[in-house]
């Protein structure tokens, strides 16, 4: 596969003209070197088993660039497997963002854009990074890119005029989606008796290329009023309209409502909570943050419409690097040296990051989604952990029958209503100045609840780090991965790998 660079070309233009002397820039290229023995190649039941050698070449480069109007963090590497049970392969991974200020006070543009490995069912063999691909393993890209006005109006309301647009692709004949989202926001200036006040409106159109173009509307006003330092309440109230098909039959549009509140009681700690209606049902919300000097709490709780492309356009470590950043501070008061830290301590982790405890899978429906996460990290001079617990429930509201072509050998309806239940846990420790031990380990159980299926898939990493010199490390990992369904068709797989890596 390529990556496809002419659609980015006017982007990297408009975001390069930003003054280049504004902007202080890092780069650094590195290339990793990787044999691997594994004594399951092919993820195949007890009994079918094969063994396997596998060399990888990775190189790969990270792109910083920090200024008062630009922001860049890009990281992207190329994986050449040669595998003797599949053959020799190749894939891309790639998490890129960056946001500019072009006029100042004015005008705004963010984007993004990722390439990666995803399963195309919760159900089956799962990805693991050291092995070449399944039948179960597609490539997902996504882009994002979004002008915006935004201006202060004082002693009136800040007003933004923003559009957004967005693209999933899977290549070949999989799944594609784009969409064209514009949204108007205004947020009041805060009144001296405490009032605060918000309005928004939005329209996005999605098309789906194998079915017919879905326009969503959306309007709200919302209040906010401060009864103390330490407290606040909130209300808002709107129209939607989804505009799918739904498989009710009725039509999925209405008016909503929600009440809440904030609590605020220090600068590093908060909670904001609400409960409202929507036309699927009573909802509930939770978002608190409780940092202390070494750890770093979040707590997150949500019910919303959704699509599986949505999903995938949200997916990286962001909740994970934000909590590093935050704890890192004071170690690493460099931004650049810290982002980079970041960027290897969630690369070694093998995407075992606590933001991967929900399976995502490929899927033309809609579905209501209450998801509840936690996520812990906790940073020393002398050690890194990163902690999460994801629980996610999702229920189709639209016809599946069109994910039957995407998913041929998935008994039908499987996918229409699951749950799942996934933690992770990556720990790196600094032996000496010059070693470091890291474990990883994750756990995810999937349950349909339309059908009577469950698998559960556990992985557990360990590996010993070794610094040869200032800019190559080598280090010998072990792994042990376990598939298990009451459909049979369960695997284990054991594997040791020693890799060299060098930055230039």
């Amino acid at each position: 596969m390529a990556i496809t660079t002419s659609r980015w070309l006017p982007l990297l233009s408009l975001l390069l003209s930003v003054p280049a002397l504004a902007v202080d820039w890092l780069v650094k290229p590195s290339q990793r070197l990787r044999v691997s023995y594994t004594d399951n190649a092919l993820r195949a039941p007890p009994g079918q088993a094969q063994a396997d050698f596998i060399t990888e070449i990775a190189p790969a480069i990270a792109l910083i660039g920090t200024g008062p109007r630009l922001r860049v963090d890009l990281d992207y590497s190329w994986h050449k497997l040669l595998s003797g049970q599949r053959g020799n392969s190749d894939n891309h991974a790639l998490h890129a963002a960056a946001d500019a200020e072009l006029a100042k006070d004015w005008f705004f543009i963010d984007a993004n854009a990722s390439v990666s490995r995803q399963n195309l069912s919760p159900f089956g063999p799962q990805l693991i990074n050291a092995l070449p691909d399944t039948n179960n393993t597609g490539t997902v890209r996504t882009t994002g890119i979004s002008p915006y006005l935004r201006h202060r109006f004082r002693g009136l309301a800040t007003a933004e005029l923003r559009y957004t647009r967005n693209t999933f692709n899977s290549g070949g004949e999989l799944q594609s989606v784009h969409s064209d989202e514009l949204q108007l926001q205004l947020s009041g200036e805060p009144h001296s008796m405490g009032w605060g006040w918000n309005a928004s409106h939005n329209v996005r159109r999605t098309q789906d290329s194998k079915l017919a173009p879905v326009r969503m509307q959306r309007s709200s006003l919302g209040l906010r009023y401060t009864l103390s330092r330490k407290w606040a309440t909130t209300a808002s109230g709107g129209m939607e309209k989804e505009g799918y098909i739904a498989r009710s039959g009725k039509a999925p549009e209405g008016r909503f409502w929600s009440l809440g509140g904030v609590w605020t009681p220090s600068p590093r700690t908060s909670l904001a909570f609400s409960t409202g209606k929507r036309f699927f049902g009573n909802t509930y919300s939770v978002d608190a943050t409780f940092l202390q000097r070494h750890t770093n709490w979040q707590l997150n709780y949500s019910e919303d419409i959704t699509t599986m492309p949505m999903q995938f356009a949200r997916l990286g470590e962001r909740d994970a690097g934000q909590l590093l950043d935050q704890l890192w501070r004071g170690m690493f008061p460099n931004a650049r040296e810290r982002r980079l830290r970041i960027i290897a301590f969630l690369r070694y982790a093998n995407s075992l990051g606590p933001e991967q405890g929900a399976i995502h899978y490929f899927s033309h429906s809609y579905f209501l989604q209450k998801q509840l996460k936690l996520t812990m990290a906790r940073a020393t001079p002398k050690s890194t952990m990163i902690f999460g617990v994801t629980v996610v429930e999702r229920t189709a509201q639209t016809a599946s029958g069109i994910d039957s072509v995407l998913l041929p050998g998935l008994e039908f309806g499987s996918e229409e209503r699951t749950r799942q239940i996934g933690s992770n846990v990556g720990w790196s420790w600094q032996a000496s100045t010059r070693s470091n031990v890291n474990i990883n380990a994750g756990y995810a159980s999937v349950r349909s609840l339309s059908v009577p299926r469950r698998d559960n898939n556990i992985s557990v990493t360990a590996g010993y780090t070794r610094l040869l010199q200032p800019n190559m490390t080598a280090s010998i990992d072990v792994r042990h991965t376990r598939h298990a369904s009451n459909r049979g068709d369960g695997y284990h797989e054991n594997g040791v790998s020693a890799t060299l890596t060098m930055q230039f």
